[in-house]
Formats: C-alpha cells, structure tokens, sequence
C-alpha cells in the first residue's frame, strides 16, 4: 500500500499524466487541405517574436487544485491553448467570414463583434465579412450585412447588438444551405448554452457534407452557466450593476419602518450573479438561488430569519435569483407545460411571488404594525448596458482567440479561459457542460458567513 505524500516535504515530487482532449481540425474531413504561412509574420509594423506563436504542444490542464493526502487521479485533461499559430489553412484573401449573435441581450455582444471584424481585418487580411442579423433565423430570411472595420469603430461603445438578436428560428438545413449559398467559410457563432447546441449540430452537419467552413463559438451567458470556462463574458459587468439595485434596495429598506428590500437578479439554473453580487454588495442579509432549496415558515425558515433581522436591525435587503423556489410558485398545468422560442421552461417571477408571500406573513402575524416591501428587478437594464473595462478586455480575448483557433484550421471549438489562460475546447463538450454553484464549495461558505442566513435545511 502506497503512503500518501507528505505535503511538508520540499522535495516532493508528482507525475501526472496528460490527456490531451482531442479538438476538432479541417484536415479531418479535408485530409488534402495544405498549410501555409501565416500573414502575421509579414505585417510591416508588428513582427512577431518566436514566443508569440504557439503550437500543439502547448497545453492547459483543466484541474488545479488537488489535496495531496490522497490519491492522485490517473490522468488530467488538458486543452490546447488558444493563440496564433506559425501556419493556418485559408488563404486570407479567399475568406467569406460570418458572424451571428443568438439568444438574450448581454453586456459586450458588440464588443466581441467588432473585435471579430478588426481582427480577421487588421491582423490576417480578410475583407469578406458579414453580420447575419436576427439570430439564427438571418441566415436564411435575411440579407447578411458586409462589415468593415469603420463601420464597427464605435461599436463596443453601444449595449445590446447592432445585428440584433432573437430566440428560436433554428432550422438545421436551412442554416447550413444557406452558409453552403452564400459560400461562408468561416462561420463565428456567439450565444449561451443553447445557442451552443445549435452550434453543435451545425458544426456535425458541416462535418458530414465535408464543407471547407471552420466554426467557432464564444460563449455569451450573463448568468454564468457555461461550464469548463472560467467565466463567460458579460458577468463581471451584470454583478457590477446589480450592486446599483442592491443599494437602492438597501436604502428603501433603511428609510421604512420593518422595512425590506427584495431584488431579483438573473440566474435561471444558477445563482452565480447572486452570490457574487451579495459577496460585494455586503448590505444583503439572505441570498437565495436555484441550487439551494429553501422554504418560508417554521424553525430555520425564511420568514423566521427576516424577523429576527427586523428586530435586530429595523430592515433587511433580500437577493433572490429567478429561478430559485419555482417549485414552490403555484402554476396551473397549463403554465407548467409553457416554453419559451428556445425551449426553456417558462418561469413565474419569484420576486412577484415572494413579496406577495411576505406581506402576507407580516399581515397574519403583525397585525396592524407597519411593514413596507421595496422590489426592484433590474434585468432588462444590466441585460442592456455596455460592458465595462474589464468585459470589453475580456470580449476582446476571446474574438481574437476564435479568429486565430479558425485560421489554424481548428473547428467545431470554443474559445474560452480555464485557470486563467485562454484555451480551445470542443464544442460538444462544453454545450452539455453546466457551470453551477457547488453550495459544498468555498463560495457559498462566503455568502453564508456574510450573511449568517439559514441553511434551510429542515432537521
């Protein structure tokens, strides 16, 4: 039997080995395509250094983090890294560029297209580029925009998408028909996790035709549910914002009498805006998401908890994410079956639920004395913002990563950073991967000390 290591050892020393996920390339259906060099190495004003390019051997180890008292896994993942390589298969004055935006608003969509644009433009060459407007459905109901990097110079100034967007519309044949027309053979898709999916079967049917059409995906969630990435772009904007309607919140609460503030911030499956918007806000008293059941009467229930803070405190800032507690929100069976253009389930808006609720409460047990709710949902404004410093760098990353990854030959991928560091992972993975909060983890330990609210867990 093997003794574990000692981590107080200086001298310690671990192998592991890699398994390297395999990533999609052109050469697998289209064995004859030829390599040629890059046109980074003959730009006039930039010459790139010999550590600039980067090459199959470079690689990120997706796990970092390992207890070593006990047994060390067999093997790692690890992704190929995202950046320039020395050789790419197009010919730069040969490529039809397409990009589209899917799904719901997000800070930075027009950051991302623009950055798509200046950089196919500036950095390889390509003149031949085209917005698809609409979501998926531009594809085959509309004209395509030809785009330009004037035309985009001020575009990561504005919020929403100037190609516009939409749910639903996905029409597999039609989709890919039309990039077959129109001769696309670079095809940028950005969108969330559906989105992604679609991604997926167009990327396998273009696989199966043997296109010459590299695709790529940068995924756009405000809620940060994509999986394996570190982040997916827009949410340091989205927490930022949400802190204006958590301060708002918190004064209506302080400026009433039993008073309380209850906002609802996005996150249908996750509370990750949630959590970090009541990490940093620091004037939240409960933080409630999807992936931590909670009910409202009895011993460790919310409206005991709210109680106790009212009488401590005289007011109390509730943060609730949409998609917490629908289980409890009572629907007809008609509303039970509703779905919305992308196939979710329609949700009921908790935070309409839950002041109802708490008035209700208040009204049974303190009759007569004075209580005011304060609700404020700010989705559509934090959905509708530019992104700030830190996203539009982000955006920027990303559309530059996607570019390089597509001219290299690589496809069916999405760009994206895992501990830090930018790196290519297959689409099929990453669509059936979801990003939730582990409410065993360090981050919601945080959220429940800040806070010291229940854990609701019925004994």
């Amino acid at each position: 039997m093997n003794n574990p290591p000692n981590p107080h050892d200086n001298n310690l020393t671990i192998n592991i080995n890699i398994n390297l996920v395999h990533l999609p390339h052109l050469t697998n259906t289209l064995p004859n395509l030829q390599p040629q060099t890059t046109p980074l190495d003959h730009n006039h004003f930039y010459h790139p250094s010999n550590e600039f390019y980067l090459s199959e051997s470079d690689v990120i180890i997706r796990r970092t983090l390992f207890d070593l008292s006990g047994p060390s896994p067999s093997s790692h993942l690890a992704y190929h890294r995202a950046g320039p390589r020395n050789n790419i298969f197009y010919q730069p004055e040969n490529v039809r560029a397409a990009i589209v935006t899917c799904g719901g608003l997000c800070p930075g969509l027009n950051t991302v297209i623009r950055e798509l644009v200046v950089g196919l433009w500036e950095q390889y060459g390509v003149r031949e580029i085209f917005g698809i407007k609409a979501g998926y459905r531009g594809f085959y109901s509309g004209e395509p925009v030809r785009l330009d990097v004037k035309m985009v110079h001020n575009w990561h100034k504005r919020g929403g998408t100037v190609l516009e967007t939409s749910r639903g519309g996905f029409d597999l044949d039609k989709i890919v028909n039309a990039i077959e027309d129109r001769g696309y053979n670079q095809v940028y898709i950005i969108g969330g996790d559906g989105t992604l999916r679609g991604a997926v079967k167009i990327f396998n049917e273009i696989k199966r035709r043997k296109l010459y059409v590299g695709v790529a995906a940068i995924p756009k969630t405000v809620d940060n549910d994509v999986g394996i990435i570190d982040r997916s772009f827009g949410f340091q904007t989205a927490v930022e914002k949400a802190q204006q309607a958590i301060s708002a919140a918190h004064v209506e609460a302080e400026s009433a009498p039993n008073g309380i503030g209850l906002v609802k911030l996005m996150g249908r499956s996750t509370g990750h805006i949630a959590l970090y918007a009541t990490l940093s806000s620091r004037d939240v008293d409960c933080c409630l998401i999807p992936e931590n059941d909670f009910y409202l009467h009895g011993k460790g229930g919310l409206f005991e908890f709210l109680e106790d803070r009212l009488k401590q405190n005289g007011h109390a800032v509730v943060v609730v994410a949409e998609g917490a507690g629908q289980d409890m929100i009572p629907r007809t069976d008609e509303q039970k079956q509703e779905r919305d253009e992308s196939g979710n389930p329609v949700f009921l808006d908790v935070g309409v639920w839950l002041k109802s609720e708490l008035k209700s409460w208040w009204s049974k047990d303190h009759e007569g004395e004075l209580f005011t709710v304060k609700y404020i949902d700010p989705t559509y404004m934090i959905r509708a913002v530019t992104a700030n410093a830190t996203d539009n760098l982000y955006c920027t990353l990303l559309a530059h990563s996607a570019i390089h990854g597509v001219m290299a030959g690589y496809t069916g991928f999405v760009a994206g950073p895992i501990n830090g560091n930018y790196a290519y992972i297959p689409m099929e993975e990453i669509a059936v991967t979801k990003n939730q909060v582990d409410t065993k983890d360090h981050k919601w330990a945080w959220v429940r000390s800040v806070t010291t609210q229940p854990d609701f867990q019925r004994n």
